[in-house]
């Protein structure tokens, strides 16, 4: 990302993707409450990865997300509440918040995943729609705030993420499960797997041989 924005830990975009869920799908308590929100955080449904979160922890997470004003405090009441700025820190729309906050709370995934797993936060009209969002976020001017990832093999659609957090680590193991053998094997060790090939077929031959005499010996037919 090449915003002003710092890069945010995982438990920050936690905090900031709970915020915006909550938004939209508990209205009647929101801002959220300290303890609201590390329930948030540390709910084990719809997130990806599942975290176990202190309080202490969630708080500093706020405080951080406070200083760069994507989280706001209510002022009043006796328990503070805590909101998300991220529309107008970010200069989003709400649509492009929902699909944010769902790739910061369930991690990477197609455009056709996000509609679903968003309908919560969003609705919207089909997939082209998500994807004219997702182009937008991925080409603003300010910097990106998604990617689009390097299709997996097998899959039949890109899947995306965010960068709020930096560029995502592209997973390589499926990869390289379909790539050529790997060229940092020796000669050397080449010549061991066969040598080791060569001494096990031996003694196959000596077991062999060893069971034949055995048989023989109690007159019974290896047939």
């Amino acid at each position: 990302m090449t915003s002003n924005l710092p890069v945010l830990s995982l438990l920050e975009t936690r905090v900031l993707g709970v915020l915006a869920e909550k938004q939209r799908t508990v209205p009647d308590t929101y801002p959220l409450t300290l303890n609201a929100l590390v329930s948030g955080c540390n709910q084990k449904t719809s997130r990806d990865p599942i975290i176990e979160a202190s309080e202490a922890e969630v708080q500093a997470a706020v405080d951080s997300l406070k200083f760069m004003s994507l989280v706001m405090e209510s002022s009043g009441g006796r328990v503070a509440r805590y909101a998300h700025n991220a529309e107008r820190v970010l200069r989003i729309p709400t649509q492009s918040t929902a699909l944010l906050a769902t790739l910061m709370l369930r991690g990477p995934q197609t455009a056709g995943e996000l509609r679903i797993n968003s309908e919560r936060l969003h609705k919207f009209a089909d997939i082209s729609s998500v994807e004219s969002f997702l182009t937008e976020l991925a080409e603003r001017e300010a910097g990106a705030l998604v990617v689009e990832l390097p299709r997996q093999p097998g899959a039949r659609e890109n899947r995306w993420a965010h960068l709020l957090s930096g560029a995502p680590a592209i997973e390589e193991r499926a990869v390289n499960a379909y790539a050529s053998p790997s060229a940092d094997v020796t000669v050397g060790e080449i010549a061991a797997l066969k040598a080791n090939v060569a001494k096990l077929e031996a003694e196959m031959g000596e077991l062999r041989a060893l069971v034949g005499k055995l048989y023989a010996e109690l007159g019974i037919s290896a047939d």
